[in-house]
C-alpha cells in the first residue's frame, strides 16, 4: 500500500559543510543545524517550506465509558464544533503562525449535524468511536486497514495541492489510553511507565487505567503493527498513521505532536522503517510514556514546553522553527563571502 523510497544520504557532508561554512562557529546554532540539514535532504536546496498544513483527526473510544478521563466523550464532538468554529488553542495558533487546518471526523461517537464536507471540515467515519478495548479489540482488522487508507487519501490530497510539510494532530477523549497501549504493545515496555494522566486524572483513575492497559495488552501478545492498531488503536490515530505514511511517501516532511501523534508515528515507522528519515518531532509531551517512544524511535523534540492538551498544537508551534531553520540555511552569508577567518 505505500511505497517510501529510502532517504538519499549522500548530500548529507556537502550539507553539513554549507552549514558549517555559514557566519558562525560550527554548531552555534544547535539543534536548528540539525534540523537545517534534515529539511535539505528531504526537501532540496535550497529549502521551500510550502503550504504547511495541519491535519486534524477527531475519534471518540470506548474506553472512555471506564473513566480513565475526566471528561466524558461527548466532548470530543463539543471539540470538534469548537475547531470548527475557531475557537480552539490549535485555531489560534494555525491563524497566528500560517498553518492550513483541516478538521476530520475520524470516528467521533457522534456525528456533528449540518455540517457538509468544505475546505475546513471532512467527514470520514470509520464507525460511531472505538470498541471498548477493556472488554474487546477496538476494532476489526478491515476497520485497521482503511484508517490507514483515509488518512493517507487525505494527506495526498494536500500534497497533491502543493502543500510539502504535512503534521497530524487529534482530539478524542481517553485517546492517551490507547496511546499507552500501543507504546506498550510495540516496545514491551511496562504499562505503569508508558501511562499517564491525561487530562488531570486522579490516583485512583490512573490506577485504574493501568490495569486497563494491561489486561488490552494481555489479549495478544502480536506486535504486527496492524494489529496492534485493530487491538489497541483508534480511528484517529490510524488515520493519522495513514496521513503520516503518505507524507514520507511523497517525499515531504511529516510534523509530529505529542504523545497520541507519536502513537502514530511509532506505528508507521514500524509499518516502513523508511518513514522515520521524514520525521519532525516537535515537542516532548509532559504525558507519561512519550519519552520512551522517542527514545525508540531516537527522535529528539524541538520543544519541551510541557505541553499535554493534543489538538497538533506542539507541532504547530514548531514551524517557526522549520522557517528559521530553512532561513539560516538559504539566506545566510558564508565566511568565505564575508571575507571572515574563524580560527
Amino acid at each position: 500500500m505505500f511505497s517510501i523510497t529510502p532517504l538519499d544520504h549522500s548530500p548529507t557532508d556537502s550539507i553539513q559543510a554549507k552549514i558549517d561554512g555559514k557566519t558562525k562557529p560550527p554548531g552555534s546554532l544547535g539543534a536548528l543545524e540539525d534540523l537545517a540539514q534534515q529539511l535539505a535532504l528531504v526537501l532540496g536546496d535550497p529549502i521551500e517550506i510550502m503550504q504547511p498544513t495541519m491535519l486534524l483527526f477527531a475519534g471518540d473510544h470506548g474506553v472512555a465509558d471506564e473513566g480513565v478521563s475526566i471528561a466524558p466523550s461527548e466532548v470530543t464532538q463539543l471539540m470538534v464544533q469548537n475547531f470548527i468554529g475557531g475557537g480552539a488553542a490549535i485555531n489560534c495558533f494555525s491563524k497566528q503562525l500560517g498553518w492550513d487546518l483541516k478538521v476530520i471526523d475520524a470516528g467521533i461517537k457522534t456525528p456533528l449535524v449540518g455540517v457538509t464536507n468544505n475546505d475546513q471540515y471532512r467527514e470520514q467515519r470509520v464507525g460511531p468511536g472505538t470498541r471498548n478495548i477493556a472488554h474487546e479489540a477496538a476494532m476489526s482488522l478491515e476497520q485497521a486497514q482503511q484508517c490507514l487508507e483515509l488518512g493517507a487519501t487525505c494527506a495526498r490530497e494536500h500534497l497533491a495541492a502543493g502543500a510539502n510539510v504535512i503534521a497530524c494532530g487529534e482530539m478524542g477523549i481517553a485517546n492517551s489510553t490507547a496511546a499507552a497501549a500501543i507504546a506498550v504493545q510495540l516496545l514491551g515496555c511496562s504499562a505503569a511507565d508508558a501511562t499517564g494522566r491525561g487530562t488531570g486524572i486522579t490516583d485512583d483513575q490512573l490506577d485504574n487505567k493501568i490495569r486497563i492497559i494491561e489486561a488490552a495488552c494481555k489479549r495478544s501478545s502480536d506486535r504486527d503493527p496492524l494489529h496492534v492498531l485493530q487491538q489497541v488503536g483508534g480511528f484517529e490515530i490510524g488515520q493519522m498513521t495513514g496521513a503520516m505514511l503518505a507524507t514520507a511517501e511523497a517525499g515531504a516532511i511529516v510534523v509530529v505532536d505529542g504523545f497520541i501523534a507519536t502513537a502514530a508515528a511509532l506505528l508507521a515507522q514500524r509499518i516502513a522503517p523508511s518513514s522515520r528519515d521524514f520525521m519532525v518531532f516537535a515537542h516532548c509531551s509532559h504525558e507519561r510514556g512519550h519519552r520512551l517512544m522517542l527514545d525508540a524511535l531516537n527522535a529528539k523534540s524541538l520543544l519541551d514546553l510541557q505541553l499535554r492538551l493534543g489538538e497538533g498544537t506542539g507541532a504547530a508551534l514548531a514551524l517557526p522553527l522549520l522557517q528559521s531553520a530553512a532561513a539560516f540555511y538559504n539566506h545566510m552569508a558564508s565566511l568565505d563571502a564575508a571575507q571572515i577567518e574563524l580560527p
